[in-house]
């Protein structure tokens, strides 16, 4: 068998199990987010932090309540990773820098993930269970709440009310990602992920001295770092350590556990809103970008250019052989189109072009499928502009779900749409104007420009995947980059939950002859072409100076 046809099979059989799974975890997640019953151990939760779960909470108090949790988060986070040389099973590491430890707890607490750090052998078992797992957890959760009060905000009229940001929170950890996550992770078990709590052993001669390794609550971590769109890895090598990812069918199921929640929301939000087509709609246009992506990486890294890569049947430098190109390719499309940032080969190793693919999934906004919640408040984003477009064309008010985008919904939008773009921009910028920044680039010319434009790309549409050839862990980048992933992260909420709001209060007007149907084809291909259209006037400066060049040099 091809390795070509081999990457054609995996490609089908991963479509075929997020469909079995699309329409029972889809509707699971609509009765979740609708319930008025609160089970007892959310009930417990609720009396622990002091919460109302059945208080409504209109947008602005929706907004302090995410607000407020993740700066908790962010401060618990960076108090841990400070003092673990003096905490119980630290393996012998000391204390996290500050600026390191400001970046990682920006980095968690914003389902970044970013890592500037090496994994085993900067954390120990506590930093790595009680502070980075279960931020993986509720960053995962928080995104999901935000993408539900969007929904509200649709479904809901002549009200300004989102739900209740606590209790939406606690259910999505303890009714979809904690029984997924326990699943998710007896499967890799059983596959040959470790999990255990054992310290650091050594494993005989290396180059003249002892290799060593340690043992860590793996399996556990990697389920819902893949599951929860988070992506940072217990070891330096992320997906592509044995330890994490032995074999092509983890592999291939870690592929599964990235897509699985983002793809299902579309279901969610079409059973919320009443009307199913209406989230077919937002579905096909995430999986036509998705499959868009897939076949051009795995065409630009099977492409045989020289004798180099004929001889190894495609671009195999920086990839793992029992991956291959294909089992690469479709990890690398589904980690840059998500929020997860996980990888499992060597992003800058990719050829110019294929290099350049996975920064575009980034810069789409992540949005096909996207992250975990926020791939689909970042997509219904996008389905007002388009809908904005085509009333502009036709010289009619543009509506979506029967409520009217007006002036203040185009502008919270447009705000929305603005943020990333010009974190991205402004900070690369500065580093490639800057003296020192620089010096971390361990590549010149446009490759060098590469992978600072993909390191802030990452960061501020919190990826956390890295070109892997500059060097992060400095003063400059682990500032800056946290703060663009902090920005990148909530400011966008601002504006999802503002115009989550806006919608809230409105009267649903009925629909006439002359309103888009936004459930058809024609529709979803208009969506497409917005978000391409307005990524491309955005970022095709940018990339032509980096991978565009770099690709058709070579």
């Amino acid at each position: 068998m091809s390795p070509v046809t081999a990457g054609v099979l995996q490609l089908l059989a991963l479509i075929a199990a997020l469909a079995l799974a699309y329409r029972p975890l889809g509707d699971h997640m609509a009765r979740v987010y609708s319930s008025e019953k609160h089970w007892k151990p959310e009930k417990w939760m609720y009396k622990a932090i002091g919460a109302n779960p059945g208080a409504e909470m209109r947008w602005p108090a929706y907004l302090r309540a995410v607000l407020a949790f993740s700066a908790v988060s962010v401060l618990f986070l960076y108090g841990l990773q400070r003092l673990q040389g003096s905490l119980p099973g630290s393996l012998g590491f000391v204390s996290i820098d500050p600026d390191q430890a400001f970046n990682t707890a920006a980095s968690f607490v914003a389902n970044t993930n970013w890592q500037s750090y090496y994994g085993e052998q900067a954390m120990g078992h506590v930093v790595q269970t009680g502070g980075l797992a279960v931020q993986n957890f509720v960053s995962a959760a928080v995104g999901m709440a935000v993408a539900v009060a969007l929904v509200r905000g649709f479904a809901r009229s002549r009200t300004g009310e989102l739900g209740n940001f606590w209790a939406d929170l606690v259910r999505g950890t303890v009714r979809v990602l904690l029984p997924l996550s326990v699943i998710g992770a007896l499967v890799l078990v059983a596959c040959g992920v470790i999990q255990n709590f054992s310290g650091i052993h050594g494993v005989g001669q290396f180059m003249g001295g002892t290799q060593q390794w340690n043992g860590g609550a793996v399996a556990s971590q990697e389920v819902i770092k893949e599951l929860g769109t988070n992506g940072g890895g217990y070891f330096n090598a992320n997906s592509a350590h044995p330890f994490e990812n032995p074999t092509p069918f983890t592999n291939l199921f870690e592929i599964f556990l990235i897509l699985l929640i983002p793809f299902s929301l579309t279901r969610t939000f079409g059973r919320m809103v009443g009307n199913l087509r209406q989230g077919w709609a937002i579905l096909a246009t995430m999986a036509a970008l998705w499959l868009g992506f897939t076949a051009l990486m795995m065409w630009t890294e099977f492409a045989h250019h020289g004798p180099a890569l004929q001889a190894a049947g495609g671009a195999m430098e920086g990839k793992e052989t029992r991956f291959g190109i294909a089992g690469s390719s479709i990890f690398a499309v589904a980690t840059t189109l998500t929020s997860t940032g996980a990888v499992n080969s060597f992003h800058s190793s990719y050829t110019g072009l294929g290099g350049g693919i996975t920064m575009l999934g980034m810069q789409l906004g992540e949005i096909a499928p996207g992250g975990v919640g926020s791939g689909l408040y970042g997509m219904l984003i996008m389905a007002i502009i388009a809908v904005f477009i085509a009333g502009l064309m036709v010289g009619r008010t543009p509506e979506y779900l029967g409520k009217k985008i007006g002036t203040r919904q185009i502008k919270l939008a447009a705000c929305y749409i603005l943020v990333t773009p010009t974190l991205v921009l402004c900070f690369t910028a500065a580093a490639m104007a800057l003296p020192t920044p620089g010096r971390s680039m361990a590549n010149g010319g446009a490759h060098g420009f590469s992978e600072i434009l993909y390191a802030y790309t990452s960061g501020a549409n919190n990826n956390g995947s890295a070109f892997a050839g500059l060097n992060a862990d400095t003063q400059w980048f682990n500032s800056t980059i946290g703060i663009a992933m902090l920005l990148g992260r909530f400011l966008p909420m601002v504006f999802v939950l503002a115009l989550a709001g806006s919608l809230a209060e409105q009267q649903p007007v009925p629909a006439t002859a002359g309103t888009l149907r936004t459930d058809k084809p024609l529709y979803a291909g208009l969506l497409v072409g917005t978000i391409l259209i307005i990524t491309g006037l955005t970022y095709f400066p940018a990339l032509a100076l980096g991978p565009l060049a770099e690709g058709l040099a070579s």
